[in-house]
């Protein structure tokens, strides 16, 4: 029987298709956060039902409380004073359940409370991402004392402040403990969450390679993986870095260095890439950089899986060289050619098989370091990591807490303030109109919604507003499939905490999952908080709620706006200096002192940080009104030269590094020199000093060329340092100019 060519060619693709979307199933359920998320829901369901069996139902379901306020800061994070990061949740969260309890009589004062423990909650967003859990610890503290019916007594009431004081202290010891145990295996899956994210870009960077790429869109898209990534990045660095003492830990950051050491390359891939792609003499020989580009992402994606399946190191495969592959299918170099001189600059076509050996040589270098990545996963190559073993906590946040972040925010203008002020009109709106419905008994539903929509900038609470509104319709009809089962304590117990796990896994991957879970958790905790009362549960009052405090989040949202066009100069002030920063240090890397080399690395981290940020804050501009949006054109410029001048000093980073002995230092130092200085000059718009190496209305369109050297037998490469010197200070002054552009 003879079988279609079509259909056997579309069962190939419905193969690969699912193939693919169980190992994405498969590489979610293994990661850090659904690991995290199980051992919330470990501890929650333990000790809900150690008191359960010692005190009853009511002390567990006060317990439980304190459980879920203290675990929402426990995310995967360092050993090191872990109980400083989560204790402020309970610390100040009991205060305020006590006080909603006190109040529960007299309306005027429990809104008074609500309001004040509002604006204190959302101000804890002043210490950025370790203060957002903070915040929402706090709020949750206030609402869910709410949902337990009002005390008979101050004896009563302390009683069950007690228990949520016991819950909580129970979790923080448990939080401890988790942390410790699970230590490993959080380096293991953060580290493979970055290699699956570096192939992703390298698989975008492949697609340049490709039969009519769309530029814009893959720079687009390029520039946002690249902000996730550096987000990714210092999640990671702050887990794997700390105390790499024992030989797994350094193998772990030995590995995260080698990722940082192969995006760097893969951003130099860049460099000359229009040119090559405008040759038609080249064309032939794409496919084969493609190829490369795409078998290094596909064994860093494996080599990431085998980390999350935990196999053992003889079990990951090594990763191939592919060097002898790129240099078969490129153009063949002359046989007699003798050792490359120096050359002077031309203004003719450049050499098209000299830009494929390049480009091919740095692709080469980003495989080099996957084949260093899995030696070191497997053990077959030693770390070393002097440095890092002696100054790591120079790459890790922050641990401790100050003043000085909330007091930055304490201005008119800091969007944080203006974040706070916004969510604490929107409470009190939404406690003065819920005391007028008829459905009035279940207030705190209408409040829960509004805290959890409603963001500090518009685009996040659209997406909420959307993901909240369909969540709780599905959260509800769960709910009341499963108490038409009238299921016992236990039962509620464990589905409390299994789905309160999934809410917590799922807070930054996908909100839908966390909104549906969060909605089962905080009616059956409600529900649990209600025993004696005979409770009841009316779906169609909870989808009004809902719908009344999303309606009441997003308009809010356009009270005290906090628009990114007033954040974004700010922004690219940060980048600016960060890119000064860099160039300086990166030109100075003659200087092989440890401590110099350490800081070029804190530098480049922040030249990576601010331009992810400034990235995020441009993509959340297109969910804002038209007429306040920033100008997107100079943005995306500047953002385009950033990345060019970080590909640039790449360049001459490798060639200081790698082929040092190929370069006369005695005139490649004070060429170095001389370009930190104009690079300085220009992005700080001074005027840059004189200099014959760069000729009059040098600029990056129409640049001059060099032939491109061998960079294994030229004899000497500093022509070539040269010319990558005199781009970056030409970049630099573009970027300055795009920077002037960005008027908001």
């Amino acid at each position: 029987m003879n079988r279609n060519p079509t259909d056997s060619t579309f069962l190939a693709r419905l193969a690969t298709r699912l193939h693919g979307r169980t190992q994405n199933a498969l590489r979610v359920a293994l990661s850090q956060y659904v690991a995290n998320g199980l051992s919330v829901a470990l501890g929650l369901v333990l000790i809900m039902l150690a008191l359960f069996e010692s005190a009853g139902l009511a002390a567990a379901a006060s317990a439980a409380v304190g459980v879920i306020i203290t675990s929402l800061p426990d995310v995967p994070s360092p050993r090191r004073r872990k109980i400083m990061q989560v204790l402020p949740a309970p610390a100040l969260g009991m205060p305020l359940f006590l006080l909603v309890q006190l109040t529960r009589q007299d309306t005027w004062l429990l809104g008074g409370v609500l309001v004040g423990g509002t604006f204190l909650a959302v101000m804890m967003m002043a210490w950025g991402k370790r203060g957002g859990p903070i915040c929402f610890s706090l709020l949750f503290s206030m609402l869910f004392s709410m949902a337990a019916p009002p005390m008979n007594s101050q004896d009563e009431v302390l009683l069950h402040t007690g228990w949520f004081a016991a819950g909580a202290s129970l979790y923080l010891l448990w939080a401890v403990l988790t942390t410790h145990l699970l230590n490993r295996r959080f380096r293991a899956q953060l580290l493979a969450e970055c290699l699956y994210s570096f192939a992703s870009i390298l698989r975008t960077q492949a697609q340049r390679f490709g039969p009519g790429p769309d530029h814009p869109a893959l720079l687009e898209a390029m520039l946002d993986q690249q902000a996730s990534f550096a987000d990714q990045l210092q999640d990671t660095r702050n887990v794997v870095l700390e105390s790499p003492t024992t030989r797994p830990r350094q193998q772990y950051a030995a590995m995260l260095l080698s990722l940082l050491e192969a995006r760097d390359h893969q951003l130099a891939c860049d460099l000359d890439l229009d040119v090559l792609l405008g040759q038609q003499a080249t064309a032939p020989h794409l496919p084969a950089l493609q190829q490369a580009l795409n078998t290094t992402a596909d064994e860093l994606q494996a080599l990431g899986m085998a980390l999350l399946m935990g196999w053992r190191q003889p079990s990951i495969r090594p990763i191939p060289d592919l060097r002898p592959q790129l240099a078969g299918a490129l153009p063949p170099r002359p046989a007699s050619s003798p050792p490359l001189l120096p050359q002077p600059v031309r203004t003719d076509a450049p050499d098209a098989p000299a830009l494929l050996r390049n480009m091919a040589d740095r692709i080469g270098h980003i495989n080099d370091e996957a084949v260093k990545i899995a030696a070191l996963a497997r053990g077959d190559l030693a770390p070393e990591l002097s440095l890092v073993r002696n100054q790591w906590q120079l790459f890790v946040s922050a641990t401790t807490w100050s003043w000085k972040p909330l007091l930055g925010q304490l201005d008119w203008r800091a969007p944080t303030l203006r974040y706070a002020l916004r969510a604490t009109l929107a409470v009190a709106t939404g406690y003065g109109v819920s005391l007028h419905l008829p459905w009035a008994t279940h207030e705190y539903w209408i409040l829960i919604t509004i805290v959890v929509v409603m963001r500090g900038n518009l685009a996040q609470t659209v997406q909420r507003r959307n993901a909240r509104v369909a969540g709780t319709v599905l959260g509800c009809l769960l709910v009341m499939a499963l108490l038409m089962t009238h299921p016992g304590a236990k039962m509620l117990f464990l589905i409390v905490a299994l789905s309160t796990g999934m809410a917590h896994a799922f807070a930054l991957r996908r909100y839908l999952y966390t909104t549906i879970a969060a909605t089962v958790s905080g009616l059956l905790q409600a529900h649990l908080l209600l025993v004696g009362l005979r409770p009841t549960f009316a779906m169609g009052e909870r989808l009004a709620d809902t719908l009344l405090g999303a309606l009441l989040a997003w308009l809010f949202s356009y009270v005290l706006p906090s628009w990114e066009r007033n954040q974004i100069p700010g922004l690219v002030r940060r980048s600016i200096r960060a890119q000064g920063q860099h160039a300086k240090l990166a030109l100075a890397l003659l200087d092989t002192a440890q401590t110099a080399d350490v800081n070029w690395r804190l530098a480049r981290r922040e030249a990576y940080d601010s331009l992810s940020a400034l990235t995020l804050a441009t993509q959340r501009s297109l969910a804002e009104p038209r007429q306040v949006r920033p100008p997107l054109e100079p943005l995306e410029a500047l953002q385009a030269r950033s990345y060019q001048l970080l590909a640039q000093l790449t360049a001459v980073k490798s060639l200081l590094l790698l082929r040092r002995g190929q370069l006369d230092l005695a005139q490649a130092t004070p060429a170095l020199q001389r370009a930190a200085h104009c690079i300085e000059a220009e992005l700080s718009g001074k005027t840059p000093p004189a200099s014959n190496d760069n000729p009059p209305g040098f600029s990056i369109a129409g640049q001059p060329y060099l032939e491109r050297p061998d960079m294994l037998v030229a004899a000497d490469l500093t022509p070539w340092l040269l010319r990558r010197l005199q781009l970056a200070c030409a970049i630099a002054r573009e970027l300055r100019l795009a920077a002037s552009r960005v008027h908001v």
